[in-house]
């Protein structure tokens, strides 16, 4: 077999794969789905006042800080090579950031209350890290403010609730268009992007404030978050990707 029937079997066979995952994510919220979100609702209500303000100033203060930083979102996009080559280039990536948030739950874990408030910021500062290098590696540049909302709206979609994901993929969809995106990224919704995200990690990041279990509980829980956020930005690419080539 030759490389380019090589190539062609991969985006074959990832091209299914990304459109079984858009399927998921128009889904209805499920029982689970139902449950979990007033179990949420419960927790929220526990969580001391102290620790939600440090993380909703957080979310938004460190996420417009990074997606205003030349230093985080302007990777060198790659400009040549198949999407087999672009995806083992990627999965290397993911494979070295998915580490490093590990071992920050970890260590965060381990520290009680305010270490694991502080730790909402340092991963989102990993994961919008990712974000770009994955957008690079698929041939974005990050420069750009479309390319920037584009990776915000990857990351909103990878941590909303099973009710609002279909607007959320309807958002992202239409940001890959360049359509429906504000002017300025001060204009991008921002309450509503904390908040999900919030509601989305709240529940999974409770046991990382129990003392003893904690530093393990948050090197699983960011593996996992870090995990998925890399899953949904590599199956929205590749539908962006199969979108571009059929149009030119």
């Amino acid at each position: 077999m030759t490389p380019a029937e090589d190539d062609r079997q991969y985006e074959a066979r990832v091209l299914a794969e990304a459109e079984a995952w858009r399927e998921r994510q128009l889904r209805r919220p499920g029982l689970w789905d139902m449950t979990t979100r007033a179990t949420q609702d419960r927790i929220n209500r526990i969580i001391p006042e102290r620790v939600h303000q440090i993380v909703t100033s957080g979310v938004e203060l460190t996420t417009r800080g990074i997606m205003t930083g030349a230093d985080w979102t302007t990777a060198k996009p790659l400009l040549h090579g198949s999407l087999r080559k672009r995806e083992e280039l990627i999965q290397t990536r993911v494979d070295f950031y998915r580490t490093t948030a590990s071992v920050e739950g970890g260590v965060a874990g381990a520290g009680g209350f305010l270490l694991a408030a502080a730790d909402f910021p340092a991963l989102l500062a990993i994961k919008i890290k990712l974000l770009a290098e994955i957008g690079a590696l698929y041939g974005h540049s990050g420069k750009s403010l479309a390319e920037r909302l584009y990776l915000l709206r990857i990351f909103q979609l990878a941590f909303s609730s099973a009710r609002h994901r279909p607007e959320a993929l309807s958002a992202l969809e239409a940001a890959g268009r360049g359509l429906h995106q504000p002017e300025r990224i001060q204009d991008f919704d921002w309450r509503k992007f904390q908040l999900e995200y919030r509601d989305y990690i709240d529940l999974a990041k409770l046991a990382q404030l129990i003392p003893v279990i904690g530093a393990p509980v948050g090197a699983v829980v960011n593996w996992r978050l870090t995990t998925r956020l890399a899953t949904t930005a590599m199956n929205a690419y590749r539908l962006r990707w199969f979108e571009d080539e059929h149009l030119t």
